[in-house]
């Protein structure tokens, strides 16, 4: 009997999965891997890869795409330009949030997000959650049901007025994470020293761009980094710190695993690239491009990150890309003025731009392998929110999700990128690789250009994280 012919074949590709690299023919057909081998039989299409390196596509497990925001304030990105980007930039999956408002159900939060991602997206998408109003119904009704529906990750924030948890609350909300197998993620920083010391710099008259890092030093993010690990520590649960900026707060962590506790940690793009001193170096406003929590640090905290991708301190590369346009009412000027840090929404670009920065200053820069590479931006991310080996990795049966590497140097200008943000903080920066081609589904998305198709990306139902197992149910 005669084999179906395959739909695609990706000829002579250099294959770098998490834990090997080898030189085979992809076989796709409907959507998925097939198979993996040498001198596959012809495909309907067929794709030279001509021996570059062929990965994963990216899984971007911590992104902000028309997330609701009180008004004058809107994010530039919806699911129509942000996975554009995404996609452009090697990207194929990504996981936004559904953000619970006080007094709002969170099953209201996860309909209206629906609503805003419908027929948009180009790629696949997930959705975590963001638990910020934890009532007994949410907690013992709404929650519990949703992870059971798919939505099996959520966000706690312990700062931000309008969605930080108290410690009650939060150890609430991670007692429904240990009972029904969910991944609770972090965003550690101590609300009431922020507001201390901004309250402190606005009476000297210091409310510049620059300031917002000195009202949040690695002290506030060191504080609650511990608080959350002895508060996971109690209830006996996993948790993800997310977007770490430097060795205090990853000293927590190295701390906490070394007592046996289960602490998992995603790092970005602005701690390994930006310093605060792009906050400015003096009171002007161009600074507000890089506000963002927490702030990026210092060279030295640059190799402390670096240090922490290389030796499995971290488990995932996120972009938290959260858009707002600089020169808009809407955005980093609010009604259009040059606003006290306090005010400036917090956020920078980088969906598109995530892969492509770690690919060039860790492979190609000879910082990280290009396996770690792997696992950081793809396979990790699909394991911590229950999409591997789905998504994540290539392997037969797992979505023909794609990238090859054109290894050139190239100048990074937001002109040529694909959000919808007026500005790239990485501006001018020179970088080794961009994606060549970008595989979703085993359908080409970009390859130098944008192929729209309406409908494409799909809603993905999340499993049970993999990362590591949970103590439920003990």
């Amino acid at each position: 009997m005669t084999a179906p012919r395959l739909d695609l074949v990706i000829r002579n590709a250099r294959v770098a999965t998490a834990s090997d690299t080898y030189d085979a023919d992809i076989g796709i057909t409907a959507g998925r891997i097939v198979q993996l081998g040498a001198g596959l039989p012809e495909g309907a299409r067929e794709i030279d890869a001509a021996g570059r390196v062929v990965t994963p596509g990216g899984v971007d497990a911590h992104c902000h795409l028309d997330q609701p925001m009180a008004p004058p304030l809107r994010m530039a990105d919806d699911f129509d330009t942000g996975t554009r980007a995404a996609a452009c930039g090697g990207t194929t999956t990504v996981i936004p949030f559904a953000a619970q408002e006080k007094g709002q159900s969170l099953r209201a939060a996860v309909a209206d997000y629906h609503r805003r991602a419908e027929g948009k997206a180009h790629t696949d998408y997930a959705f975590h959650l963001i638990v910020s109003d934890p009532t007994p119904e949410v907690l013992n009704e709404e929650l519990p049901a949703l992870i059971r529906e798919g939505y099996t990750s959520f966000k706690i924030y312990m700062t931000y007025d309008d969605l930080k948890l108290d410690d009650g609350q939060i150890l609430d909300v991670l007692a429904v994470a240990r009972q029904h197998g969910a991944m609770a993620m972090i965003h550690a920083e101590n609300a009431d020293c922020i507001e201390w010391l901004t309250k402190r710099l606005e009476a000297a008259g210091r409310t510049a761009p620059r300031f917002h890092a000195h009202a949040r030093p690695m002290l506030v993010e060191r504080e609650a980094t511990h608080r959350a690990i002895s508060l996971a520590e109690l209830v006996d649960v996993p948790i993800l710190i997310v977007h770490v900026s430097g060795r205090e707060a990853v000293e927590q962590i190295r701390w906490a695993r070394a007592q046996g506790l289960t602490v998992y940690a995603e790092t970005c793009p602005q701690y390994l690239f930006l310093t605060a001193a792009d906050l400015g170096v003096d009171d002007g406003y161009h600074g507000a491009k890089c506000v963002c929590s927490p702030p990026p640090r210092d060279k030295a905290n640059q190799d402390v990150i670096w240090n922490g991708l290389n030796d499995g301190l971290f488990s995932v590369f996120s972009s938290d890309h959260a858009p707002f346009r600089y020169d808009a009412p809407e955005g980093k000027k609010p009604d259009g003025e040059e606003v006290a840090f306090r005010h400036i929404p917090n956020g920078i670009p980088g969906l598109e731009t995530r892969l492509p920065l770690l690919y060039s200053e860790g492979v190609l820069g000879g910082r990280m392998t290009l396996n770690r590479f792997v696992e950081l931006t793809a396979t990790n991310p699909a394991k911590a929110y229950g999409l591997h080996p789905r998504k994540g990795t290539i392997a037969i049966g797992s979505d023909a999700d794609l990238v090859i590497w054109d290894e050139r140097e190239l100048v990074l200008r937001n002109a040529n990128l694909h959000h919808a943000v007026d500005y790239t903080p990485y501006e001018g920066r020179t970088l080794r690789a961009w994606p060549a081609v970008t595989l979703v589904d085993g359908e080409v998305v970009w390859d130098g250009h944008f192929h729209p198709r309406a409908g494409r990306g799909r809603f993905l139902p999340c499993g049970e994280p993999t990362l590591a197992p949970n103590p439920r149910r003990a």
